[in-house]
C-alpha cells in the first residue's frame, strides 16, 4: 500500500470492525486510538442508527464522528448533530402502501429518544431473521397497526428498512424496481449469505455513507486522497468509491473486491487493524 498523509478514518462496523460475535478487537481499538492521536479524525460509517452505534463509539474510547442510517445522520460522539437527511413522509407513505405484502419485513427509523425510535407493525417475519437485533434494541421499538399511522403527524423518519432472507428481499427489491417513486428514494442492500439475511434500506434521495463522507470531508476541507475507508459489504460501495484510499475486509463477498482497491485480513483477524497499523506506519500487533 502506498502511504499517504491520512486525515480522514471512515470505519463500518458491523462486519468490519466488529466480528461474528458482534466484539472489537482489543487490536483494533488500539489502531483506532492511534490514528487518533496522531491526528486522524474517526468517523463510524454504518447501517446501525445512532443510539445503537453509541455503545461501539464508546468501547473505542476517543472522540469521533458517527454518520448513522447509512449516512442519514451525522453527529459527533458527544451528541452534537452536524447534518439530518431524513425520509420525507410523504415518500415513506408512498412506501408503505406500494409494499404492502412486505409489511411483516418493515420497520420505520426515527430519530427518537426512548421506545419509539423504531416503528413496525408486525414481528413474525423480522424474529425469523433478525432475532438477535430485535432483543437488543427492544427497549426501542414500538408496534402499531397500520404502520402508516406512525407517520400521522408527518414526522419524517430517518429511513425505512426491509429485513428478510436473501430470496424474500430479492422479491422486494424486484417489487422497490417497480414503484413510481425511485427518483425519491435511495436503495442500499447489506447481504450475510451465511446467516441467509438481507436488508434493504430505503432512505432519501442521494443520501448514502459515500454522501456522508463526502459532506464531512468538503466541512473539513480533506481532499479525497486524504480519505481511507474500510467496508465489507454493498452499502458500504459509495463511501469506498469516494475514498481516495478504500479498503476491502476479507471476508466481504468477491464481488467487492475491485481492481485497484486493497483487501485487509478478515474481521476474524482484525483487519480494521490490519490496514490502519500499515498506512500509518505503527506497530501495534496485540
Amino acid at each position: 500500500m502506498v502511504k499517504p498523509s491520512i486525515r480522514l478514518l471512515a470505519v463500518d462496523i458491523d462486519g468490519t470492525l466488529t466480528d461474528s460475535h458482534f466484539k472489537i478487537s482489543a487490536r483494533n481499538i488500539a489502531a483506532l486510538r492511534a490514528a487518533h492521536e496522531a491526528g486522524v479524525q474517526i468517523m463510524l460509517a454504518t447501517g446501525r442508527r445512532h443510539d445503537y452505534a453509541m455503545p461501539v463509539a464508546k468501547e473505542v474510547g476517543v472522540p469521533l464522528c458517527l454518520a448513522t442510517s447509512n449516512g442519514a445522520l451525522i453527529r459527533s460522539s458527544e451528541g452534537e448533530t452536524f447534518y439530518t437527511d431524513r425520509l420525507p413522509a410523504a415518500t415513506a407513505r408512498k412506501l408503505i402502501a406500494h409494499m404492502d405484502e412486505f409489511r411483516g419485513h418493515a420497520v420505520l427509523t426515527f430519530d427518537r429518544a426512548g421506545h419509539d425510535a423504531l416503528v413496525l407493525e408486525r414481528l413474525d417475519e423480522l424474529t425469523q431473521s433478525v432475532s438477535r437485533w430485535l432483543e437488543v434494541n427492544k427497549p426501542n421499538i414500538h408496534r402499531v397497526s397500520p404502520l402508516e399511522s406512525a407517520l400521522d403527524h408527518n414526522e419524517d423518519p430517518i429511513q425505512a428498512m426491509y429485513c428478510g432472507r436473501v430470496a424474500r428481499m430479492e422479491e422486494a427489491q424486484q417489487r422497490l424496481a417497480g414503484s413510481d417513486f425511485l427518483g425519491e428514494i435511495t436503495i442500499l442492500r447489506t447481504q450475510y449469505d451465511h446467516r441467509d439475511l438481507s436488508i434493504l434500506d430505503i432512505l432519501n434521495q442521494g443520501c448514502s455513507k459515500g454522501h456522508a463522507v463526502r459532506r464531512w470531508a468538503e466541512e473539513h476541507n480533506i481532499p479525497r486522497g486524504q480519505i481511507m475507508a474500510i467496508g465489507d459489504n454493498y452499502n458500504d460501495l459509495e463511501m469506498l468509491e469516494f475514498a481516495g484510499l478504500p479498503v476491502v475486509m476479507g471476508n466481504a463477498s468477491d464481488d467487492l473486491k475491485q481492481p485497484g482497491w486493497h483487501v485487509t485480513t478478515s474481521n476474524e483477524e482484525s483487519g480494521v487493524a490490519q490496514a490502519v497499523e500499515e498506512i500509518l506506519g505503527l506497530a501495534l500487533r496485540t
